[in-house]
C-alpha cells in the first residue's frame, strides 16, 4: 500500500486509489463537480485541482492521478487557491444569475462552493452564452443554460442505467448535453439524473417551484412500490409530502430510486379514501365508524372470517389483522392476491438468498418469468453490473429489453429440467451460479423444478446462495414470515365462504370470486379494492404511519411516519383494535408499541432491522417437473402497479406518453 504525505500528515493508501481519495482519506475536503463514487472518471471540471510533489509545478486534477509512493500533495497552498478561484470564475462565466428562481437553490453544488472555494467578485463583461432547452420527458425539467459539462447524467445513464440516451453533441463553448433526438429519456431509472446534476441544469419537473428545500420536513421512509425496500427521505410540508429522494445503502439501493418509487407521492393526495362508506342499495353512501362496526358485527363473522393483504401494507397492520381473525377462531390469511399457492412454509424457498449486492458477484445467472426491469429497476443495476464483471446470464420468458447482454432460451419453463447444452456447460463450469425466479415463474408453479436447478448445479455452496426468488410487492416477504399464505391460496378463502373478509388495501383481488361475503375495505385510496367493497373504513397510507417492512431478500426495515392522514382516516391497526371492541374479542394491545412487543415476540425476526435468518433451502422434491409458457409477465404498465401510482397525475402521464406514445398539451395550449 503507498504512502502519501497530505498537508504534512502522512498516511498510507489502497493500491490503486486517487490522489483525491488519499485526501479524503486524510480527512481533507476537495471540491468537484465532475467526480463521482459510483460513476468512470471524466477529469473535465477541473475543481479538484491540488499540489503534487514530485511532478509539474502546476496545479494537477486530483480525481484522475494515481496515489503513487512518497507523493507530497498539498490541498491548501496558495497556488491550489488561486487555481481554484480561476477554475470556479471560468465556470460561472456563462451561468445565469438565477439562483432565486433556481429549483436546485438551497442544495446546489455549485453554489456551495463558489462560496468556499471562488473569488468575491466577477470580471467577465462579455455577453453570456444561452442554450436552448431540451425536452427530457414528463419527469426532467432542463435549463441547459446553466449546465457546466461535468457529464455526470451521460455517464449515469451509460454505465448505470445501460440505456445509451444522453450525451454530448458539440465541441468547446458549443459543448451541449442532450437526449437522442430531444425525445424523452425512458427508462425507469431516469430521474437519478436530478440528485447526480450538481447545478439547476437538470431538476424535477413535477416538483418546480413547489417549495424551498428549508421549509421541509424530512422523514426516514422505506419504498413501498417494488420487493426492493428502496431507502428514501420524505419531504413534507404541513400534511402534504412534496417529494421523494433516495438514502444511501449500499446493501440496498446504493444512491438509486425508481422513477416510480420517487414521483407516484403525489398520489398520495389524491383519489383518497377520508370517510366511512357503506353500501346500501347497491351504492355507496356515507357513514360514520359507530354505524360500520355494527354492521360488520352484525353479520356474526365468529370462526368465519379472513383477512386478505395488499401489496403495500405493513408488518403491523397484517399482524393486528390475523390477531384479530385467530380471536375470532379462524385462520384464513392470504397474502398472494393473484391466486399463486406455492408452499411457503420454508422462507428459504422463496427469498432473494444472494443478496442483492451478492448478485453482483454471480458469473452464471439464469432469469425464469421475471421482468427484472420492471419489476425491480434496482435489481437490474446489480446484474448489469455482473454482466460488466463477466457473468452470462440467461433468460427463460417472453423478450424484454435488457439493458446487459443476455440470452432469452425460450418461453417454456420445462426448460428447467433440460437446460440446451451449452448453457447447462457455463452452469456446470460456474463459480457462483444463481438463478432468480419471477412472479411469472411462480404463478406457473415452477418452484420446485427451480429447487431442483439448484440441487442439480450446486448453487448453494460455502459461502454462497445463489437461489433467488424475486417478489414485486412490498409486503409479500413480511406477509409469509406472519403466515399469510394459505395452501391453497385464494381459492382456499374462497371456497370457505367467509362471512367477512378484511381487505387490507388488496385491489388486486377478482373479487367476484366472493359475492356472499361482506367485504371490508381498509385502505386509502379509492381503487379497485374500494370499488367492490361493502364497507369502506378509511386508513393510512406507508407515508402517514410508523411500520415494518420486510423487502424480497428478508432484509427487515422501519418506516417513520411522515405526515398525517386525511378526513377521517386512521392509522390501520386503531381500526383492527376498535373493530376487535365491537365484535367482542381481545386482542392483546392499546397502543402501538404494545402491537410492535406483541408481533416481535411472535416473529422475533421482525424486531431487528438487517437479513433475517431464514435457515437453509429445504431439498428438492425427486419428481419436481414442469412444463407450460410463460405468456406474459404479471406487470404490464411499469408505472401504474399500485394504488397510489394509479391515483398520480404524473404516473398517468408517464405510462401514457413514455409507455403508449400519447402526447400532452401543455397548459398554454
Amino acid at each position: 500500500m503507498p504512502k502519501v504525505t497530505v498537508d504534512g500528515q502522512e498516511i498510507e493508501v489502497p493500491d490503486g486509489a486517487t490522489v483525491l481519495q488519499a485526501c479524503e482519506l486524510a480527512g481533507k475536503e476537495i471540491p468537484r463537480f465532475c467526480y463521482h463514487e459510483r460513476l468512470s472518471i471524466a477529469g473535465n471540471c477541473r475543481m479538484c485541482l491540488v499540489e503534487v510533489k514530485p511532478g509539474p509545478p502546476k496545479p494537477q486534477a486530483s480525481c484522475a492521478l494515481p496515489a503513487t509512493d512518497g507523493q507530497e500533495i498539498r490541498t491548501d497552498s496558495e497556488m491550489v487557491k488561486t487555481a481554484r478561484e480561476g477554475v470556479m470564475e471560468f465556470l460561472l462565466i456563462n451561468h445565469p444569475l438565477d439562483c432565486p428562481i433556481c429549483d436546485q437553490g438551497g442544495e446546489c453544488d455549485l453554489q456551495d462552493q463558489s462560496v468556499a472555494y471562488g473569488r468575491g467578485g466577477s470580471r467577465y463583461d462579455e455577453n453570456k452564452r444561452a442554450v436552448t432547452e431540451k425536452y427530457m420527458g414528463p419527469l426532467i425539467k432542463t435549463v441547459m443554460t446553466r449546465c457546466i459539462h461535468c457529464t455526470r447524467c451521460v455517464r449515469f445513464s451509460e454505465e448505470i442505467a445501460g440505456v445509451d440516451e444522453i450525451g454530448a453533441i458539440g465541441r468547446g463553448e458549443d459543448m451541449q448535453i442532450t437526449t437522442y433526438l430531444e425525445q424523452a429519456a425512458e427508462h425507469e431509472l431516469s430521474a437519478n439524473v436530478i440528485d447526480l446534476c450538481p447545478v439547476g441544469a437538470l431538476t424535477s419537473r413535477p416538483y418546480a417551484f413547489e417549495a424551498r428545500p428549508w421549509e421541509l420536513k424530512k422523514t426516514h421512509s422505506i419504498d413501498v412500490s417494488d420487493a426492493v425496500g428502496a431507502n428514501i427521505r420524505l419531504d413534507s410540508r404541513g400534511r402534504e409530502v412534496m417529494r421523494a429522494l433516495p438514502r444511501n445503502n449500499d446493501d440496498v439501493n446504493e444512491e438509486w430510486l425508481s422513477d416510480k418509487g420517487r414521483y407516484m407521492v403525489d398520489g398520495l393526495g389524491k383519489r383518497r379514501l377520508d370517510r366511512v362508506f357503506i353500501r346500501k342499495g347497491g351504492k355507496l353512501q356515507p357513514a360514520d365508524w359507530d354505524s360500520a362496526f355494527k354492521a360488520i358485527a352484525k353479520s356474526r363473522p365468529q370462526g368465519s372470517i379472513a383477512a386478505i393483504a395488499g401489496d403495500l401494507v405493513d408488518c403491523e397492520t397484517m399482524f393486528a389483522a390475523s390477531t384479530l381473525v385467530k380471536a375470532l377462531g379462524s385462520d384464513l390469511l392470504e397474502g398472494r392476491q393473484t391466486g399463486m399457492d406455492y408452499a411457503a412454509d420454508n422462507l428459504a424457498a422463496v427469498a432473494f438468498n444472494s443478496t442483492f449486492a451478492g448478485i453482483e458477484t454471480a458469473d452464471a445467472i439464469l432469469i425464469v418469468g421475471s421482468h427484472v426491469r420492471w419489476e425491480a429497476p434496482l435489481v437490474n443495476v446489480r446484474l448489469r453490473k455482473a454482466a460488466k464483471r463477466g457473468a452470462k446470464i440467461f433468460v427463460v420468458g417472453p423478450f424484454w429489453d435488457t439493458t446487459y447482454p443476455a440470452h432469452f432460451i425460450g418461453d417454456d419453463v420445462s426448460v428447467l429440467d433440460n437446460l440446451p447444452d451449452e448453457v447447462a456447460d457455463v452452469f456446470e463450469g460456474a463459480e457462483r451460479p444463481a438463478i432468480i425466479m419471477g412472479g411469472a415463474a411462480l404463478a406457473q408453479g415452477a418452484l420446485g423444478a427451480g429447487l431442483a436447478f439448484a440441487a442439480q448445479f450446486k448453487l448453494t455452496r460455502d459461502g454462497w446462495n445463489g437461489f433467488n426468488v424475486l417478489h414485486f410487492s412490498a409486503a409479500r416477504m413480511g406477509g409469509l414470515m406472519l403466515g399469510y399464505a394459505q395452501k391453497g391460496g385464494i381459492a382456499d378463502i374462497a371456497a370457505a365462504a367467509p362471512k367477512v373478509v378484511l381487505a387490507l388495501g388488496a385491489d388486486e383481488v377478482d373479487w367476484s370470486q366472493f359475492g356472499g361475503s361482506l367485504k371490508v375495505y381498509i385502505g386509502h385510496h379509492g381503487d379497485k379494492g374500494a370499488h367492490a367493497a361493502d364497507i369502506i373504513l378509511p386508513a393510512a397510507s406507508f407515508a402517514e404511519k410508523d411500520g415494518t417492512y420486510v423487502n424480497t431478500e428478508g432484509r427487515v426495515q422501519f418506516a417513520e411516519k411522515a405526515v398525517f392522514a386525511p378526513g377521517d382516516a386512521r392509522e390501520d391497526w386503531t381500526i383492527l383494535r376498535a373493530l376487535a371492541d365491537a365484535l367482542k374479542v381481545s386482542v392483546g394491545f392499546d397502543s402501538f408499541a404494545e402491537l410492535q412487543s406483541a408481533m416481535i415476540a411472535a416473529v422475533p425476526a421482525l424486531g431487528e432491522e438487517g437479513l433475517a435468518d431464514y435457515g437453509t433451502l429445504p431439498k428438492a422434491d425427486g419428481n419436481a417437473t414442469v412444463d407450460g409458457a410463460i405468456s406474459a409477465y404479471p406487470i404490464k404498465d411499469f408505472y401504474l402497479t399500485n394504488a397510489i401510482a394509479r391515483a398520480s397525475e404524473v404516473m398517468q402521464r408517464c405510462s401514457a406518453e413514455l409507455l403508449h406514445g400519447g402526447e400532452f398539451a401543455e397548459a398554454a395550449e
